[in-house]
């Protein structure tokens, strides 16, 4: 079940560039909430870096999302990447 917290987001993102980090976001919350496809998650964790290329921006917005959510982007993401192929249930 999905719980009531904004998202951490740049105003100056387009709408498309928002989707794609919502994206990423979503499919962090749903490795969380009961599994993800690792392929999913990485292929939204490409876009997202397209739209949050640098290490510090994407550090702070993890702290951001975690403070609000208690799901780590970081976590999610290394598991995935050491899974590879099949879920990712944290």
């Amino acid at each position: 079940m999905r719980n009531q917290y904004s998202y951490p987001f740049d105003e100056s993102w387009s709408t498309e560039e928002l989707a794609s980090v919502l994206s990423f976001f979503n499919r962090v919350e749903e490795a969380y909430e009961g599994g993800v496809e690792a392929q999913d998650l990485l292929a939204a964790y490409q876009k997202f870096k397209q739209v949050v290329p640098g290490k510090a921006a994407e550090k702070t917005l993890g702290r951001e999302f975690e403070a609000a959510s208690g799901y780590s982007l970081y976590r999610a993401w290394q598991a995935a990447k050491e899974r590879g192929n099949g879920r990712v249930r944290l």
